[in-house]
């Protein structure tokens, strides 16, 4: 493993690990209830609150421990659930080829032809603000990207002997998937699954800022979204307090899953030792 390689996977893996481990002790970390009014209004940073209250007075610092609890719970489940799908169908088109190639293949382009970002909010419009729609309709656009990518890998491995050997003794498709060509796409499907999950925690993120979120859940963007509400924030030193530590948090675990990403990319695709 590279330097380089090493770097970007220690500094990922030490941010991804921080916020697991805060969104697991949510309750113990937190010091007040997200929810609850803790202080007066718009009360500036203090050792009562380290990160002052909102307009209602609620303890800022415990909504954004809160809210990395709720940002991984979309974002792992989401890039989850379009890396099973996506292994699943190009898979089983790499393997099976003829019709069900053909099927999964042109369903894949109708998936990727469709806008994520628009079709993101007008879902989320129509049914309700909830941690499910989201989650769903992210892996929905995320996992037509990763069949074909497996689907191409697929092809290159199917001819190999092991593969072919474990087929002609009557090994259905998903034992192959599963026991063969699972392991063999390893490095693609961790990139994919963290690349995924960056992308769900910025998405989710962004329809909780444009107020597209359970309004009883707190989140990064909900976070946001009620500090820019707030008129005249950037006219006080309350943005400071208010609106920045958010942000950074959003960034902050972007940047870590992304250091992750390119850790994995550098296993995944032989062209990344061949241009160093």
């Amino acid at each position: 493993m590279s330097i380089e390689r090493s770097a970007f996977s220690a500094i990922g893996g030490t941010i991804v690990a921080v916020l697991a481990l805060v969104a697991t002790l949510a309750p113990v970390l937190a010091p007040f209830d997200p929810l609850a009014i803790a202080g007066p209004s718009l009360a500036a940073p203090s050792g009562a609150h380290l990160l002052g209250t909102n307009d209602v007075g609620q303890d800022i610092l415990s909504q954004l421990i809160w809210g990395t609890r709720a940002s991984l719970m979309v974002a792992l489940p989401a890039a989850t659930l379009a890396v099973a799908a996506g292994v699943l169908v190009g898979g089983l088109a790499g393997l099976l080829r003829g019709w069900v190639d053909v099927v999964a293949m042109r369903s894949v382009d109708l998936f990727l032809a469709l806008p994520m970002l628009p079709l993101l909010i007008l879902i989320a419009a129509l049914t309700g603000p909830s941690r499910a729609t989201v989650t769903v309709v992210i892996a929905l656009a995320a996992w037509p990207g990763i069949a074909r990518i497996v689907r191409s890998q697929t092809l290159s491995l199917a001819g190999q002997g092991h593969v072919r050997a474990a087929r002609g003794f009557g090994a259905g498709p998903l034992y192959v998937i599963r026991r063969h060509l699972a392991p063999a796409l390893a490095p693609d499907i961790a990139a994919n699954l963290v690349y995924w999950a960056a992308t769900a925690l910025v998405l989710q993120a962004g329809l909780a800022f444009l107020g597209l979120s359970d309004p009883t859940e707190v989140t990064w963007g909900s976070v946001l979204n009620r500090a820019l509400d707030h008129e005249g924030i950037y006219f006080t030193n309350q943005w400071v307090w208010w609106v920045l530590p958010a942000g950074l948090a959003i960034t902050l675990a972007a940047v870590g899953l992304a250091f992750l990403g390119v850790a994995f990319e550098s296993r995944a695709n032989p062209r990344w030792n061949r241009t160093r």
